[in-house]
């Protein structure tokens, strides 16, 4: 430690990091809503579905309808999704986290827990900053369009989040400067010098073995190697603890394999965190409260939104013991070891559950905007509808593995489950009620044991779904509903309407048959209103029930649709899909597409002609003079961040140039090059240094720049010719 220096000062190495959360609202004025209110009340509607076209269907209100006798007593559920990086617009791999918690929360609301759903974006960083400039644009403003993109998706998708919160939002930034603080002043941060392999993409270093074959495993690019002095988080001072937690409480990380990946990591030394950046490099970010000269990266920034969106409604007591973060398995390391360690120095309580997904592959192939194999969630919902696509995603993954994704398996789910199943016992139902009793329900008759055999069926469902869900079993949980319905459809086989109809005796076993079909709906709508909203909603109204309770209580219990009830037969809930039409499509697109990829090939190889400045003679360049010249100093300029301020010796002359070269040249690294000086430019003032030349670069078309030096060595101030 060195004379008169911060105090934490210290050198070492960094631990390495993980990559910057692909995965995460509305800008600063979001309002904050009131508490959620429960099933069943008027402001628990549907989000529509999605017309072909893409436009919004109409919200469909939701019957007003009493609290249910035999609800469960209303607990509290805080669900979360990553923060999404603003590197890229929304893609299925971000849609199924979103779609998944907007899933779980529902069911919470359904159960009549006091529920709460966070989403949103993370906007700081060096990869926001440089896509800023290339969209000629402030990063404030691209922040804004990525984040608008987001939670318009989200708002297409009928996803019903309570916030979304932006990094860049005040609320945010306080939280964020005060537990800084609260850590640093704690003895927890401290400040070093690190170097190492870092791959821009992700913004983080790697250590040799956590490459594959060389390359970042995310980006499949080789890393750089840098070094720099920034403030570290102690957190290899926590390893034990977060060891023995995770013993003590086994569930704490789900699925089993995750909590395993990350005891795995505490069996060796994790390091210290790098938690900040130069201010000078990486100007966009939050300043650490003790040190404006740093920004504060990543961790600290991204991870603590989950804690100032509660911290900002004043929350805290009535959410944050319920909270279960919900992410995908590319960033375990953060929300596994960085997160929990920065909670406990933070003294903040740690969350209930870490629930690890796994990817949507496409080809075998994790889905990323780098590797250009991304899905995006809105092409789909057009095609589909949300419901449809929303089933898909919930119920195509089991939960904590992988899952390959292709357009055939959704229309094949579509056709087999939701129309063949679902949309085929609503409308036979509904056809039988028309042809037999005019669409009005009956009054059931004594129940035969075959009757029973579908109510009990029926009415196991909602205990056992409850159970899957809380055990992250949602695939399971579908499936044991869409079993119910398959059993329905074979009630209709067993029990033959038809047949019944044409005695006036079997007039009443009739009646009972059809009130048993409209019961197992009614349950069958409830327990998939989560996954299926707005679906669920129309399938109650052609069963004209708008005023039966559909809450998680209501799916337990039998005979609550009152006969007399008028059905109102619409359109099929789920049009079947035309699997060869489908194919062909998709073939015809892989074909367009790989037409257009192949003009694009031959348009990059002929290239277009150059573009040349009006001709000069002879005479006119030889007013130019030009001359070596030798770098002896080099600094960056006070006033401006792309400038650099040399200092360059030619003959017995010394002169001074700024130069626009900062993005591309170290300072350290020009001292002693030779280069070539236009020398007899009129000197100019740039912002407040006075350039007495100008330096010879060339640039390419994707910006690269490299100055114009000399293959042999000339003495200083000779000609260039």
């Amino acid at each position: 430690m060195h004379e008169g220096s911060d105090p934490n000062r210290v050198e070492h190495a960094a631990a390495p990091e993980d990559p910057t959360p692909t995965s995460a609202p509305h800008g600063a004025d979001t309002a904050v809503a009131d508490p959620p209110v429960a099933p069943g009340e008027v402001d628990d509607a549907p989000a529509g579905d999605v017309a072909a076209d893409g436009a919004e269907a109409p919200l469909l209100p939701e019957p007003q309808v009493e609290a249910h006798a035999r609800a469960k007593e209303r607990g509290a559920y805080y669900a979360t999704t990553p923060i999404f990086y603003v590197n890229a617009a929304p893609h299925i791999g971000h849609a199924y986290t979103t779609i998944l918690v907007d899933v779980v929360t529902r069911f919470h609301r359904l159960r009549g827990d006091d529920t709460f759903f966070l989403t949103g974006t993370d906007e700081h960083g060096e990869n926001v900053q440089k896509a800023a400039e290339s969209h000629g644009k402030t990063p404030q403003e691209y922040a804004d369009d990525v984040a608008g993109q987001f939670r318009s998706t989200w708002d297409r998708l009928g996803i019903r989040y309570d916030e979304f919160i932006r990094t860049t939002e005040e609320r945010h930034k306080r939280v964020v400067r005060a537990v800084l603080q609260k850590v640093y002043d704690a003895g927890d941060i401290i400040y070093g010098e690190y170097a190492g392999l870092y791959c821009v993409r992700c913004e983080r270093y790697y250590t040799e073995k956590e490459l594959v074959d060389g390359k970042c495993p995310q980006h499949e690019i080789e890393p750089e190697y840098r070094t720099e002095a920034n403030y570290f988080f102690r957190m290899e001072k926590y390893r034990t603890w977060l060891r023995d937690l995770l013993h003590e409480q086994p569930d704490l990380i789900r699925p089993e394999r995750y909590r395993n990946e990350v005891l795995a990591m505490l069996r060796e030394p994790i390091g210290d965190l790098s938690i900040s950046r130069p201010r000078a490099r990486v100007p966009w970010g939050i300043p650490l409260p003790w040190d404006e000269e740093h920004v504060t990266y990543v961790w600290f920034d991204a991870l603590l939104n989950y804690w100032s969106a509660l911290v900002s409604r004043d929350a805290e007591e009535r959410y944050w013991p319920h909270v279960e973060h919900f992410i995908a398995k590319d960033i375990l390391k953060p929300h596994g070891l960085f997160w929990p360690i920065m909670l406990k120095a933070a003294g903040i309580p740690i969350y209930q559950h870490l629930n690890v997904h796994g990817y949507w592959l496409i080809d075998d192939r994790k889905m990323s905007k780098s590797l250009g194999n991304v899905v995006r969630p809105l092409d789909l919902q057009k095609k589909y509808g949300n419901d449809a696509f929303r089933y898909f995603l919930v119920r195509d993954m089991n939960f904590g593995l992988d899952a390959s994704f292709t357009e055939p398996a959704i229309a094949e789910r579509i056709n087999s489950d939701l129309a063949n199943d679902l949309g085929n016992l609503l409308n036979r139902t509904l056809g039988m009620l028309g042809r037999y009793r005019d669409g009005v329900v009956p009054a059931p008759g004594p129940l035969e044991p075959i009757d029973e055999g579908l109510k009990d069926a029926f009415l196991a469902l909602p205990d056992t779904f409850a159970r899957q869900f809380d055990a992250l079993q949602f695939d399971r949980a579908i499936e044991n509903v869409m079993e119910a319905v398959r059993k329905a459809n074979k009630y209709i086989a067993d029990t033959k309407p038809w047949e019944l109809a044409k005695d006036e005796a079997d007039a009443q076993r009739l009646d009972t048959v059809l009130h048993t079909l409209v019961e197992a709906l009614r349950c069958a709508s409830i327990l998939l209103d989560p996954v299926i909203p707005a679906k669920a909603h129309e399938l109650r109204k052609q069963l004209g029930i708008k005023n039966a309770p559909y809450d998680l209580a209501s799916a337990s219990e039998w005979g609550l649709i009152p006969p007399g009830t008028q059905t109102q037969p619409g359109e099929p809930l789920f049009p079947r899909i035309d699997l060869e039409a489908l194919a062909q499509q998709i073939e015809d697109e892989a074909r367009a597409a790989e037409e257009a990829a192949l003009a694009a090939e031959r348009a990059a190889a002929e290239p277009e002609p150059l573009e040349h400045k009006p001709e000069i003679t002879i005479h006119d360049f030889a007013k130019t003079e030009l001359r070596v010249v030798t770098v002896e100093a080099a600094e960056r300029h006070p006033n401006a961040d792309k400038l650099l301020v040399l200092t360059v010796r030619m003959g017995p002359e010394t002169r001074t140039v700024v130069s626009g070269i900062q993005q591309h040249y170290a300072p350290d690294d020009l001292v002693g090059k030779k280069l070539v000086l236009v020398t007899n430019l009129q000197p100019v003032t740039i912002r407040g240094v006075e350039s007495q030349g100008m330096i010879l670069a060339a640039e390419d078309d994707d910006g690269q720049l490299s100055l114009v030096t000399l293959d042999r060595d000339l003495a200083d101030a000779s000609e260039v010719r």
